[in-house]
């Protein structure tokens, strides 16, 4: 049996390491971390201590001569939906350019990278066209797939798109190397029957005209709050009818963090930052997935493999190995780890929605046509009755 193998990597755009805690599980210790970010600088400080901490990648010179693998969650703001989707030239989206410039001056075996999956669809894939076309210019050999972390038992809908690529060795075979059964079909819950127990379910409460993010038995993606600063954590519908945000700790906990992770963030930072900083993460599980199949390779899956035809949309998984691009039918799914409710997973008291936030979403919904589902509004409006009544019997309430 071929021992598992230890690739010392170098973490760009680190945020507060996630994908790198994750490698590191997995046996591939970290040779450089980069990242701009106050707050997730002190992070990264206290957590791994002994590592060194460059800021801005535009002065980092080189890579560490032990470098066998760069990994690299570099900036989405460009790139998301939620963003101003300005697209790979944004100002920082487009500093993915950094990573390539320091791989021509040190090349290195592997390497790693995490995005979101709007990427395949902005300007008609163009973000994704430009760096795999860097990779190939490289003499690299590349897969990506696009993963859910509820596939390692997270109650979080979050799907990011991953990118392997090799100068020596089948990427494929660590990306394509699992599959699980496809995603079960989610159902908004009905509430006709009592005798059906309804599970808690997420939403976004900043939003209400064109979508809600409803996610049943987690919550959809956590983002990193508003270009001011302000966080803006889901909500959660539970199962008594409470109205609810989740406590950061557990926001935490649902990218696969101890709790308190991000605490040395507050040395530097505002506490409200915090959010920030794990909405923009990279999900431990997977990361540990990732490094393990880095370590000990596998045959890949290849289902319905096709030639991408040139202009065509970029399928959900694809690779180039050599011998053109090709998709691959595979699922989000590479794992179907055991999963706790949501309801069940949260640990510190969560936080009644506001009444402003309350107030402003059921405004939004009275202007909407989205079908919402039973009992969903209703439930709505109960907490909204019960935040004023608290206003009127304590005025600190907010």
């Amino acid at each position: 049996m071929t021992p598992a193998r230890s690739l010392p990597a170098a973490g760009l755009f680190a945020g507060i390491g996630g994908l790198e805690l994750g490698l590191r599980a997995a046996g591939h210790p970290c040779s450089l971390l980069c990242e701009i970010d106050d707050g997730a600088r002190a992070v990264l400080r206290a957590r791994f201590a002994d590592t060194p901490l460059h800021d801005d990648i535009r002065t980092l010179r080189s890579l560490p001569r032990e470098t066998r693998l760069v990994a690299a969650g570099f900036p989405c703001q460009d790139l998301s939906q939620a963003g101003q989707t300005r697209g790979i030239s944004g100002a920082r989206s487009g500093l993915v350019g950094e990573i390539f410039r320091l791989l021509r001056a040190r090349p290195v075996p592997w390497v790693v990278l995490e995005n979101v999956p709007f990427m395949l669809q902005l300007a008609r894939g163009e973000a994704l066209r430009v760096v795999l076309g860097q990779l190939e210019a490289l003499g690299y050999s590349w897969a990506y797939r696009v993963v859910d972390a509820r596939a390692f038992g997270l109650p979080q809908r979050r799907e990011r798109v991953y990118i392997v690529a090799s100068l020596e060795e089948d990427p494929r075979r660590v990306l394509f190397a699992d599959e699980a059964p496809a995603d079960p079909v989610e159902r908004a819950p009905s509430g006709r029957s009592s005798r059906v127990r309804r599970p808690a379910c997420g939403f976004y409460w900043t939003e209400g005209i064109r979508g809600l993010g409803w996610a049943v038995d987690c919550v959809p993606t956590l983002k990193g709050g508003s270009s001011v600063g302000v966080p803006s954590p889901p909500a959660i519908w539970m199962e008594d009818g409470a109205i609810v945000t989740p406590h950061l700790r557990d926001a935490e906990r649902m990218q696969g963090f101890a709790p308190d992770w991000t605490l040395p963030a507050e040395q530097v930072v505002r506490s409200g930052h915090r959010w920030k900083l794990v909405g923009n993460a990279v999900s431990v599980p997977v990361a540990t997935w990732l490094g393990g199949r880095l370590a000990a390779p596998a045959e890949p899956i290849l289902v319905d493999a096709e030639p991408i035809a040139d202009g065509a949309r970029w399928p959900r998984a694809a690779w180039n190995v050599g011998a053109g691009r090709y998709a691959n039918g595979l699922s989000v799914w590479p794992r179907r780890e055991p999963a706790q409710s949501l309801a069940s997973f949260l640990r510190d008291d969560p936080k009644p929605l506001s009444q402003r936030a309350t107030a402003g979403f059921l405004e939004r919904t009275a202007r909407s046509s989205l079908e919402f589902p039973a009992g969903f509004l209703d439930a709505m409006r109960d907490h909204l009755l019960r935040m004023q009544s608290s206003t009127v019997a304590d005025p600190r309430v907010a």
